[in-house]
């Protein structure tokens, strides 16, 4: 009796803990967070398939045979309703894993607020119409007089254009979810020689990275590991065209306790990498690229890690700090935090390996999207330093992100695709 009584207990803090929703590869247990309970034959807790049918077996651990849906409940002493689990089994997949330097160029759907710019008058006083109707930093100027907004230079002469005409301005702004009207009327600044409404915008965006992954059949990409963001207002950057290309490395700026560093290089341009961004999204930016590089660190795909597969312990992270050349570094996983999915932070990793160290001082900008090997299996991506110790930081786990490029999808993911 107080063996079972010290079972539950167990049991159902383990169980407590399991994702309602998780991808299982072919031939690996159905709950293999709960493998070591050999739950199949565990007097404190029984597994049932949809139709209650108990999933016993002899090894005492269900099986995942074949691809599909399986939906379990989870009965404690095989009478009390517990959970209930949907587990979508997949086939595995092998990517070619990154680490090239790639430069990132984004363009925006309309253009972001980035800050106030105030106008004046002949007498030296300060107006500001934007202010006035109400617009903010981080709002989304889509349409100006029901025309689209594609670069910051259409939106000036616009604006000039209709304050010439003694026109008044009606914005179209997306500000989060919401789309406003907002109306204004320009102002005459004599420093420039042009009607204003008093903002400083922008509609694109620029930087490094790195390559996370490659698909060679599908010729999907992903990168970063990351949302990209503006540098000023900290919004994501709602994508109407992006591209990455190759980036060469010339240095490292070596990062410190409340300074973070940084790679410092330049994008080629040419022809050795290529492809178009399509979305970006909290893990990374994904699309295809219409040139793959011409060198991969490994010759040969790697097979993607399951969430579950990720381990506690030593790793290795590929990324470039001179010229093109990958490199394997040393790392260690800390700690796994797998309900942590927002801003791909499900795994917090430290630098080990000196020599890494000895020239960056570990964590630096420019690294995210750097691949993670733990055991022959690409887990996941570097995403994130810690501000106060450059020697730590985030990162996002593979599943997370071949997910969000389309791979491992659950049924009902499909449907909403559809």
């Amino acid at each position: 009796m107080l063996m079972v009584v010290f079972l539950l207990c167990t049991a159902v803090r383990d169980l407590s803990s399991l994702p309602i929703k998780q991808n299982i590869i072919v031939g690996d247990p159905l709950l293999p967070q709960l493998a070591g309970y050999k739950y199949g034959r565990n007097p404190a807790m029984q597994v049932y398939s949809e139709n209650n049918k108990n999933l016993f077996c002899s090894s005492g651990v269900p099986v995942a045979e074949k691809p599909g849906l399986v939906k379990m409940k989870i009965k404690l002493l095989g009478v009390i309703p517990f959970r209930q689990l949907s587990v979508n089994v997949v086939n595995p997949e092998k990517v070619m894993v990154g680490g090239h330097s790639i430069g990132i160029f984004l363009r925006s759907e309309g253009v972001l607020v980035v800050s106030y710019t105030p106008i004046g008058d002949a007498l030296g006083f300060k107006y500001n119409p934007a202010v006035k109707a109400g617009v903010l930093p981080g709002d989304v100027i889509v349409k100006i007089n029901g025309k689209s907004v594609r670069s910051d230079k259409l939106l000036q002469d616009e604006i000039d254009a209709l304050g010439n005409k003694k026109i008044p301005i009606n914005l179209e702004v997306k500000r989060g979810k919401r789309t406003m009207r907002i109306s204004l009327s320009p102002l005459y600044c004599r420093e420039t020689g042009r009607y204003r409404i008093g903002l400083f915008v922008r509609n694109s965006a620029a930087g490094m990275g790195t390559l996370t992954f490659y698909e060679p059949k599908t010729k999907i990409y992903g990168a970063l590991g990351h949302m990209v963001t503006d540098a000023d207002t900290s919004r994501k950057i709602d994508l109407a065209e992006g591209r990455i290309t190759n980036a060469v490395v010339q240095g490292v700026y070596p990062g410190k306790a409340g300074k973070p560093g940084e790679k410092v290089g330049y994008y080629k341009g040419g022809p050795e990498l290529l492809g178009e961004i399509t979305k970006n999204t909290s893990v990374g930016i994904f699309g295809k690229l219409q040139k793959p590089p011409d060198k991969f660190f490994y010759k040969d795909p790697l097979p993607v890690a399951m969430c579950y597969e990720i381990k506690e312990g030593p790793a290795q992270v590929l990324t470039v700090l001179k010229g093109d050349n990958i490199e394997s570094f040393n790392i260690e996983i800390q700690k796994i935090i797998l309900h942590n999915k927002t801003g791909g932070k499900g795994l917090v990793i430290r630098v080990t390996d000196q020599r890494l160290i000895s020239k960056t001082g570990g964590i630096v900008q420019g690294m995210s999207g750097s691949p993670i090997i733990q055991n022959g299996k690409f887990i996941g991506a570097v995403t994130h330093v810690f501000i106060n110790d450059p020697k730590r930081g985030f990162g996002v786990p593979a599943e997370w992100m071949l997910r969000e490029a389309g791979f491992f999808l659950f049924l009902n993911d499909f449907q909403k695709a559809v």
